[in-house]
């Protein structure tokens, strides 16, 4: 298994590092870049966004930003929201995939939600077609609802479900 840590994103340093990643041929239909995910941060700050920088080593290999407790009353009343808790992105650089770093940042997710009120279930979303993250996601242990937003299909993950 992968060994990373989740790292916050607080000097230009960080911030450039992260900016300097990149998905590999054909993923950019299915993840938005960093530079995007700070502009959606932005955009949609109602969505509350936590990012971090994953680190391997003193590598940054990764960068992986959720919606970390939204509150009740606001997902009442703006029916394009999911949450408490949704795992907005999760990018990892083109050169670093198929070495667990994904699987290993999920767990460092899952692992700070441990710890954060009302954090029953971890929501995502996939796009549709061919090199879909779905079935990475599905593997982890995310369950597709059926439900689709913006033309992705809905995931969920239960975090007290003893057979992830």
């Amino acid at each position: 298994m992968a060994a990373i840590e989740l790292r916050d994103i607080v000097t230009e340093a960080d911030r450039a590092a992260v900016m300097a990643l990149s998905v590999g041929p054909g993923q950019d239909a299915f993840v938005a870049s960093v530079r995007q995910s700070f502009r959606d941060a932005i955009d949609d700050a109602r969505a509350c966004p936590r990012m971090w920088s994953v680190v391997a080593g003193e590598r940054v290999v990764g960068f992986v930003m959720i919606s970390d407790g939204i509150p009740a009353e606001r997902l009442a009343s703006d029916d394009d929201l999911l949450g408490p808790y949704y795992l907005w992105r999760l990018l990892i650089d083109q050169h670093e995939q198929r070495k667990g770093y994904g699987t290993a940042t999920l767990d460092a997710v899952v692992a700070y939600l441990g710890g954060r009120p009302g954090a029953d279930v971890l929501w995502t979303s996939a796009g549709q077609g061919p090199g879909s993250p779905q079935p990475f996601y599905e593997r982890y242990g995310f369950v597709a609802t059926g439900d689709i937003i913006d033309h992705e299909a809905v995931l969920r993950l239960d975090l007290h479900d003893p057979g992830r």
